[in-house]
């Protein structure tokens, strides 16, 4: 219960960074995604059971409060956070390269799932523009954000580890 509680503000705090605070250091009104940070982490740290209810959660904020029905946004973070549960065997939580990558990766499928469903449906086939412009300076920023939120998401996760393991012992 405390596990799920922690990740949850965790999910808050990512989601009012990403949609409050960032909009005032946007570049190019482009912002990171923090929200895939934490659906990526802990579905490496912790497996795809993990990672889809982070990615679920944090995909319902997203619908609850910008999307016009609920459930793509939950969806598409759930199938993000699964996938990264695969990598759960071959990650070492000292390596930052493999988290870095697979953020990209996320955000790469993210906004081309995005493109696809909120441009190319509408016969708008600038996809050389909108990569330019929205998926690789995305994708850019949310990698940067990664090197500075991603230690502490370890340590959050180590703590936690530490406590489980401390209660199942008494």
């Amino acid at each position: 219960m405390r596990r799920f509680l922690i990740q949850l503000l965790i999910i808050l705090i990512c989601f009012l960074l990403q949609t409050a605070f960032f909009r005032y250091l946007s570049l190019n009104d482009i912002v990171p995604n923090l929200l895939l940070i934490p659906t990526m982490s802990f579905g490496m740290m912790r497996g795809r059971k993990e990672g889809m209810l982070v990615g679920f959660c944090s995909g319902l904020l997203l619908d609850l409060f910008y999307g016009t029905i609920i459930g793509p946004y939950a969806l598409l973070y759930m199938y993000l956070g699964y996938i990264n549960g695969f990598f759960h065997r071959v990650y070492y939580m000292e390596d930052i390269l493999l988290p870095m990558l697979m953020v990209g990766a996320n955000d790469f499928v993210y906004n081309l799932i995005v493109y696809v469903v909120a441009y190319l449906m509408r016969n708008r086939l600038e996809i050389s523009f909108y990569f330019l412009h929205v998926i690789l300076p995305e994708m850019i920023y949310t990698m940067a954000m990664t090197l500075i939120l991603y230690k502490p998401l370890v340590k959050i996760n180590r703590w936690l580890k530490r406590k489980e393991e401390g209660s199942d012992a008494g």
